[in-house]
Order: structure tokens, then C-alpha cells, then sequence
């Protein structure tokens, strides 16, 4: 095995992120792909294409081939997959084994695919593993052990809530609600109260630099551009983070009541094991701020957000590739069956 390079792969709506053996993570993309439409070739993959996002001509289209989790554009995807990997791990004459995560709630098809589109792309064999176990792994949770662990993997598209004992998972809900949707909430929002269009880039930029789940002490502002649709014309609007608060409230509060759910559903034993060591919040989505003060308010559990949170999945993909063995029973094969 020491020629092959072995690769984790977190393939996410919003980014994908490549983990090598022995060298950790070593690409972060998004997942966004520009095609000239009319002779379908690849103009540019991952940050260029991202760059392209709402401002291309008419010939050119910036695609994110993956939806709330899951692949909605195969060819796409696989074109994408083969960038990444061949990025990755530049002239290797060996094809690598890949382990690729998937949200807890993908169906038997949506599996086929994501194996399919790595194998295509020149995988020698694919694993996959549940995005809420690898984030485990990844965030240094023991799994082997009988105790309960809770972990909320938040992402662009889904967001994985899943309590785990012993390898596997013991009670999980996956929404699709995340970081998506809090940009397309904030563009509502927007479009409502101030009767401006803003772009979904400028959305996400309004939530990293004021976005809250949780009242502030101290109120922010963010000046942004957009489209009056009144007049038609370009307009300068400020934006304060209480706005920022109503505009995102609906979404947060339904993350909010699938962790509820999940903790209902958990057995006494585990729950009890929760409630001591805390719920662990993973992904690039929980880092909204005052996310996880309004998670334990509602709760009553304490939660603390993982070292590293965004590269927890492709991190656990990792450590699960180089302990194949041990993790055996929480991965999925193509053989349509438990590895």
C-alpha cells in the first residue's frame, strides 16, 4: 500500500475539502463549477468558479452540482471530482482508495451516485461514512466506547444532528437547513423590509461579518449594495445585526427543534451521558454566531463548537481511512452492503 495515495473527501454542498494520508488536508474549494454552454466545457472549478457566481454572460453558467447534501448534477459532479482528486494528488500512478462523506438521511440511490461519480472519477475503491460519525471522529470523540455523544454537523446544504454509541449511530435527523438557507433568508428579509434585491454572495458575506442567532451586546453594522426595485437603480442600504437576527430567526429555530427532536428520541442512558459531556457543534454553518448559545438556551445542554469545526468531516474521513479497520462497521461500500 505505500505507492497508493489514499484520500478522505468531504464533498459538500457549499465546499469540498480533500484530506491525503500523511499530509492532511490539503484543498478547500467550493463546490461551484463554470460551463460554457455552448459547447459544455469546464471553464473553471472550485474559487474562480465561485468568483463567477451571479455574473456571468449569458453563454457561461456557475453551477453548484450538489443540493441540500446531495448530487443533483452527476456529470457535473463527477468533472468536479476529477478536478479535485487529480488537484489533489497531482501525477500518481496508482489510483486511490477515496472515502467520501454523506449526509445520515441519503437514500440508497443517492449513495449509487456519490460512489459511482468517485469511481468515475478514478477512484480505485470508495467507502462512504455518515457525515455526523466522521465529524465525531474527527472532533476526537472516542466512538468506541458505550457512552453517548452528540454531535450537530452543519454544513451549506444539511444540517446532521446525530447521538452516537459504539461505532454507530443510535438516533440522527438530517434537515435541509444550513448555511444556505440562513444567505436565502437574509435576501428575503431584505427584499421585504427594504424593497432591495441583494446577491446570495452578498448575503453570505452580511452573515460571516454580523449574522446572530443570539441578541448581541453590542450592535453592528455592515453597509451592503443591491437593487432597489422601485426604481430599478442601484442602492447603498446598512445593515444591523438585529436585522440580521429577525431575518435568520425562522431558520435557527428550526435547527433548534430538530436537535430537540433528537434528544427526545435518545434513550435515558445516552441522554444522561449528553447532558454531562455537552452536545459538540461541527461545519462551517455553526459558526454563526450565538448558534450554539441558542441551541444550549433551548436545550438546557451545554454546547461547544469543535476545534477546527470547518474541517472536522474531511479531518474524520482521515483518521477513518487510516484505521479502516477499526471503523469497518460504520462504512459503506459499493458492494451494496457494509464494508
Amino acid at each position: 500500500m505505500g505507492f497508493r495515495s489514499d484520500m478522505g473527501i468531504d464533498l459538500g454542498t457549499a465546499s469540498v475539502l480533500v484530506y491525503i494520508r500523511g499530509k492532511e488536508i490539503v484543498l478547500q474549494e467550493p463546490s461551484v463549477v463554470a460551463i460554457d454552454r455552448n459547447n459544455n466545457k469546464i471553464l473553471a472549478v472550485g474559487e474562480e468558479a465561485r468568483m463567477m457566481l451571479g455574473r456571468t454572460p449569458g453563454n457561461i453558467v456557475a453551477i453548484r452540482p450538489l443540493r441540500d447534501g446531495v448530487i443533483s448534477d452527476f456529470d457535473i459532479t463527477e468533472k468536479m471530482l476529477k478536478y479535485f482528486i487529480k488537484k489533489a494528488l497531482g501525477s500518481v500512478v496508482f489510483k486511490p482508495r477515496v472515502i467520501v462523506c454523506v449526509p445520515s438521511g441519503v437514500t440508497e440511490v443517492e449513495k449509487r451516485a456519490v460512489i459511482d461519480a468517485c469511481n468515475q472519477a478514478g477512484a480505485h475503491k470508495t467507502y462512504l461514512i455518515e457525515e455526523p460519525v466522521a465529524a465525531a471522529i474527527g472532533a476526537g470523540i472516542d466512538l468506541s466506547k458505550p457512552q453517548g455523544s452528540m454531535i450537530i454537523d452543519m454544513g451549506g446544504g444539511t444540517t446532521d444532528v446525530a447521538v452516537l454509541s459504539l461505532g454507530g449511530i443510535v438516533v440522527s435527523k438530517s434537515i435541509k437547513i444550513a448555511g444556505d438557507k440562513f444567505d436565502e433568508a437574509i435576501v428575503r428579509y431584505i427584499r421585504k423590509k427594504y424593497n432591495v434585491m441583494i446577491g446570495l454572495r452578498s448575503a453570505e458575506e452580511l452573515k460571516i461579518q454580523i449574522g446572530a442567532a443570539f441578541p448581541e451586546e453590542e450592535e453592528k453594522f455592515v453597509e451592503v449594495r443591491g437593487r432597489n426595485l422601485v426604481t430599478g437603480l442601484p442602492k447603498n442600504l446598512t445593515i444591523s445585526s438585529t436585522d440580521m437576527l429577525e431575518a435568520l430567526e425562522e431558520t435557527v429555530m428550526a435547527i433548534a427543534d430538530a436537535v430537540h427532536s433528537v434528544l427526545e428520541r435518545t434513550p435515558p442512558e445516552l441522554a444522561a451521558d449528553i447532558s454531562e459531556k455537552g452536545i459538540i457543534m461541527t461545519g462551517g454553518g455553526c459558526l454563526l454566531q450565538g448558534l450554539h448559545k441558542l441551541i444550549a438556551k433551548r436545550t438546557g445542554v451545554p454546547v461547544y463548537i469543535a476545534d477546527e469545526a470547518i474541517s472536522c468531516v474531511a479531518l474524520g474521513t482521515g483518521k477513518a481511512l487510516e484505521n479502516i479497520d477499526v471503523y469497518s462497521s460504520s462504512l459503506i461500500t459499493d458492494e451494496r452492503k457494509r464494508y
